[in-house]
């Protein structure tokens, strides 16, 4: 198939490959943005997936996280920490490893598969430290860390309603449908929904659409 390179696909290619990283679409549109001014994000959204399945760029699709895309397109495996979201290439010797045998497989012929690393990245091995240094100091042991790496309390009223009305959906809800449940404007709505984002309590597995994580989960039981 061959890909006819629009302005906004050359465009948004050239942003992936300065970031030199593996960006979500969110983040690529803030991105293009600044130079297209007039430019959607489902549009961001679309093009990235047209570039991907024709393979001109990577799409990484992490368990539990929002999808992530990579300039490189060689074979090369990925390691990620579960605090900050930050996505790293790890260059692996895989000729080693077991595949998974025929007779296993429901009669599929194996091409390959993925390995996936997660791990804690060495800038929030140093938070963590710090962290747990100030709350070792602190008399009230109520202030602590939750499993998903916010703070007791960290959550604001109305980032708690977000969260509840996310919980409370069958599958992924548009902003709109959440600001409905929970009676707050569809601005406040999305504002809300980047924060949580950032914390990782919130994913976009589809486009345009939310839904709450199990680090999301937790916090709203914290």
């Amino acid at each position: 198939m061959q890909l006819r390179m629009t302005n906004q696909r050359e465009m948004i290619l050239r942003e992936l490959k300065k970031s030199k990283g593996h960006l979500t679409a969110d983040e690529l549109y803030e991105r293009v943005r600044k130079t297209m001014p007039r430019i959607s994000l489902a549009t961001v959204y679309r093009n990235l997936e047209i570039l991907s399945d024709v393979g001109v760029i990577r799409k990484l699709e992490i368990s539990g996280r929002q999808k992530r895309f990579d300039a490189i397109v060689e074979d090369h495996d990925h390691i990620y920490c579960v605090q900050c979201q930050q996505v790293e290439n790890l260059d692996l010797d895989k000729s080693g490893m077991d595949v998974p045998k025929y007779d296993t497989m429901k009669g599929y012929e194996i091409t390959g598969f993925r390995l996936e690393v997660s791990g804690l990245c060495p800038k929030c091995q140093k938070k963590l430290i710090k962290t747990k240094s100030k709350t070792d100091r602190k008399e009230n042991k109520g202030v602590g860390d939750m499993g998903c790496g916010c703070k007791k309390g960290g959550l604001t009223d109305e980032q708690k309603q977000v969260l509840e009305a996310m919980g409370k959906c069958d599958g992924p809800c548009a902003s709109k449908d959440i600001a409905a449940a929970t009676g707050l404007e569809t601005k406040q709505v999305s504002c809300r929904i980047t924060a949580l984002k950032k914390k990782g309590l919130v994913e976009s597995p589809v486009r345009c659409k939310y839904e709450i994580t199990d680090e999301g989960k937790t916090a709203l039981k914290a």
